[in-house]
């Protein structure tokens, strides 16, 4: 039979301290009406007796709340098998910047239409929700745009869509595809195939794509797109994309890609025809995720700081709580230069 662990209430601290539980609330709160001899020894019964104060159940009291609700969209049918990995490092970071500011975090995982939830707020869980996710679930996004316009705060991640206008934070995606096709033109690539969407939903990859024609443009070469087939995951998409690149005829020796697992998608298809990366064709993902480091060959990317984006998500939702509107941001890049992009074979005449 397993011993129940003795657990402390502030009855049994009040009686080893010898007061009344009432003082032992002021005195664990900090209330400075309590002498502090005696907050001393209840602060040593407490310590004796291993008592620790419920904290949430003290800010809702106090009205006081430190959590912040993190939504994470899914597609409708809630496979996270397929979801794209750069939203696990994005929420890694908002939950690491919410604990460094002694902040709490609710995590949920939502996409089915009868699954959606806002009553985080509401319910006095939290003081609003940070939301980001995919962005072919248009329904969700609907949802948490008609909570905020509620009156809940809300924050997000990229704004997917132009009839969404959500306080936002994103990625430098201008400076991030710029420095993408320049890597590419520098190592001698000049057929540069953007694969994604150019009126995509999601404005970071529309974003995304306008860099990466202006580039293109500016060194007197031609944008060329191949689009995404719905209804895939984006590695799958990816997959596609390469094969009827191939299957069009049309040369090509580059590819950037809307995000990463676009581009594993891509490099996985073309070694399956026979094309050696980098040295038929360089490739450039964006996003950083883990998983490009050990790519065959390794990925070359445009990485956000995740560290900052999480920071920046936090601040700009406690502006938001606070009555601040504060600006929309940018999240800076960087280029991490691997093996699938570092030189043709042959520059092609």
């Amino acid at each position: 039979m397993v011993k129940q662990r003795f657990r402390a209430t502030s009855y049994d601290v009040a009686e080893a301290a010898g007061v009344s539980q009432s003082t032992v609330s002021r005195a664990l709160s900090g209330d400075p009406i309590v002498a502090a001899a005696t907050r001393e020894r209840i602060v040593e019964a407490a310590r004796r007796l291993n008592y620790h104060i419920d904290s949430s159940a003290s800010r809702m009291r106090s009205g006081r709340l430190n959590t912040i609700a993190v939504v994470v969209i899914c597609p409708e049918d809630e496979d996270v098998r397929a979801f794209n990995p750069f939203h696990y490092a994005l929420l890694g970071g908002i939950c690491a910047a919410a604990s460094a500011r002694g902040m709490e975090t609710i995590v949920s995982f939502q996409g089915a239409p009868d699954r959606l939830d806002d009553h985080f707020e509401r319910s006095r869980r939290a003081i609003g929700m940070i939301v980001f996710g995919t962005s072919e679930n248009r329904a969700a996004w609907d949802y948490f745009q008609a909570s905020a316009d509620d009156g809940c705060h809300v924050v997000c991640w990229g704004a997917p869509a132009p009839a969404h206008e959500l306080p936002w934070v994103r990625a430098d995606n201008h400076g991030g595809a710029r420095a993408a096709v320049e890597h590419l033109l520098d190592h001698g690539y000049r057929r540069i195939v953007y694969v994604g969407e150019a009126d995509c939903p999601q404005r970071q990859f529309a974003e995304r794509y306008d860099a990466y024609a202006e580039t293109l443009q500016a060194a007197g070469l031609t944008p060329r797109i191949m689009t995404l087939e719905p209804g895939h995951s984006r590695h799958e998409q990816g997959r596609r994309a390469a094969a009827a690149l191939i299957d069009s005829g049309e040369p090509f020796d580059g590819l950037f890609t809307a995000c990463d697992d676009i581009a594993l998608g891509a490099m996985a298809l073309l070694e399956e025809r026979g094309l050696n990366v980098p040295g038929d064709v360089g490739v450039v993902g964006f996003d950083g995720v883990k998983a490009g480091q050990f790519s065959v060959p390794p990925l070359t990317t445009i990485e956000p700081d995740f560290a900052v984006a999480g920071q920046r998500l936090v601040d700009r939702l406690q502006a938001l709580v606070d009555g601040e509107e504060g600006p929309q941001d940018r999240v800076p890049v960087r280029l991490v230069v691997r093996g699938s992009a570092l030189g043709r074979v042959a520059t092609p005449a």
